[in-house]
């Protein structure tokens, strides 16, 4: 799962393009099971087959792979490259139709990220502050960037609408921007309309500088680093007083690559109503990423594998609807590969994609059972997802409530990838344990483990290795991919519960 840095677009966004978007032809509903007599014959038996045990030697061998390539399967690196290779030709031997799909992503190294402030108010100059230049920004001239600040206003949305920078106080200058309530990339681009010639965004909490970025070099159109929330907030009080300036050195190379996305799917079932399954299949440069994700890539090819078996592998002897299984690339970099994949596909082609069920970090170490909201019955965030979305939470839902499974809602936040989907109308659903956010006391006393830690203390760290993993999460989650994967294998016109 990437970091909220990296998000490309705003919920809002998303929202306003799935509005837009044409929905897949066949609506999910919810019915009696009575009314489908051979709805759930395939579920009860990939369930009954896929077992923890089985995926977890996938989860090794993305182990061993790390092990040998730096630690780390990272888009574009040896490493990541190897773990395709390998869910490739595993799903080619079990009879899939397999595919790579290749395209390009940027690499950023940074030579220097400083910030100065060498003018202003008593008490502001004569300052070096920490500061982490935002992966793909655009690097300052030589020696740096020197202009005075200009605050951007702060309410609920700071920095992220024109009226937020006054009209003309911009020019020239560099903006001083709080952090929250939208993309970086909307932030940098208000201030660069409002004439800045460079943006420093500061923390809403913490000690530490922001780490924003954006998802290629050329939505870098104007210097942007981060600093911490002391920093920013002393910055802001100096400028109220009088004119502050600063010198803005960042100087970032960047490198393009190329890296590949896995596509696998069922030689049978109707082309018209694809059941598109997918998990990214990247970690972080920092470490293995056994949990993310290889925890949903992993859980993703068992089931694949016991879909062979029961021959979905041949032509005219497999289930009712095509399934294709998606492996991305880059997701930790802004989901380019699930972008990449919906934005090259026909309008007729996405109108063939009945659903996408995203699996994203299932084995987390101190693990909720989280499910995304589709209906917005939690009223929080981004809003209900695309029609069918409620249907496909109701069968997740329904599914845990027969395993006597406690579980809650999970927005849809954009930070995974069914957002590239959701923002075409098509119906979105699944699961995902947690990765930085801290466990309250009362999920503690729902689904266990520590309050107020993590849901994964690794998360994005070398330590998301074989070792920190929750293998009953893991489990259930996997019974949860093997069911919803043969309900719509077999029928959109599932029952709900």
């Amino acid at each position: 799962m990437r970091a909220i840095r990296h998000r490309r677009r705003s919920i809002p966004a998303l929202a306003a393009l799935a509005a837009a978007a044409v929905a897949a032809p066949v609506l999910l509903t919810a019915t009696p099971a009575a009314a489908h007599p051979r709805e759930g014959r395939l579920a009860k038996e990939l369930v009954e087959e896929v077992t923890a045990r089985g995926a977890y030697r996938h989860l090794a061998k993305f182990q061993q792979i790390a092990d040998a390539n730096g630690g780390n399967r990272a888009a574009g690196t040896p490493g990541h490259a190897a773990s395709a290779a390998y869910v490739h030709d595993t799903l080619k031997k079990a009879g899939y139709q397999v595919s790579y799909q290749d395209f390009d992503i940027y690499e950023a190294h940074t030579k220097t990220e400083k910030t100065f402030v060498f003018g202003g108010a008593e008490g502001a100059g004569g300052r070096e502050l920490a500061t982490a230049a935002f992966t793909f920004t655009k690097s300052t001239p030589a020696g740096g960037l020197a202009a005075p600040l200009a605050l951007a206003r702060v309410d609920e949305t700071p920095g992220c609408t024109a009226d937020d920078y006054r009209a003309g106080a911009f020019t020239g200058k560099i903006a001083l921007v709080k952090r929250g309530a939208c993309t970086f990339v909307e932030k940098q681009r208000a201030a660069a309309a409002a004439g800045a010639v460079g943006v420093i965004v500061y923390n809403h909490s913490g000690t530490t500088p922001v780490r924003g970025g954006f998802s290629s070099p050329e939505e870098g159109i104007i210097p942007s680093a981060g600093i911490t929330l002391a920093d920013g907030e002393a910055l802001a009080a100096a400028a109220a007083r009088g004119e502050v300036s600063v010198r803005l050195d960042l100087d970032q190379e960047h490198e393009k690559k190329t890296t590949r996305n896995v596509i696998a799917e069922t030689r049978g079932g109707r082309s018209d109503r694809v059941v598109t399954v997918g998990a990214h299949l990247d970690s972080v440069p920092e470490g293995p990423g056994i949990n993310d994700n290889g925890s949903g890539s992993a859980g993703l090819l068992e089931v694949a594998l016991k879909l062979a078996d029961e021959g979905a592998d041949k032509k005219g002897k497999g289930p009712a609807n095509k399934v294709r299984f998606a492996w991305w690339s880059a997701e930790e970099l802004g989901l380019l590969g699930s972008e990449h994949y919906v934005a090259q596909l026909s309008e007729k082609q996405k109108k063939d994609i009945a659903l996408y069920l995203n699996f994203d970090m299932i084995a987390s170490p101190n693990p909720v059972q989280f499910v995304y909201d589709g209906d917005d019955s939690d009223k929080t965030g981004a809003g209900a997802g695309p029609a069918g979305s409620a249907q496909i939470e109701a069968l997740i839902n329904g599914f845990l409530d027969k395993k006597g499974k406690p579980h809650e809602g999970s927005d849809f936040d954009g930070r995974s990838d069914y957002g590239p989907f959701i923002a075409n109308g098509i119906p979105a659903g699944g699961t995902f344990t947690g990765a930085e956010g801290i466990k309250t006391a009362e999920q503690a006393k729902r689904h266990g483990g520590t309050a107020g830690a993590p849901y994964d203390p690794n998360y994005h760290g070398a330590g998301d290795d074989l070792k920190n993993l929750d293998l009953k999460a893991f489990d259930t989650n996997l019974d949860v991919i093997a069911h919803a994967v043969g309900t719509y294998a077999e029928s959109l016109r599932s029952p709900g519960k």
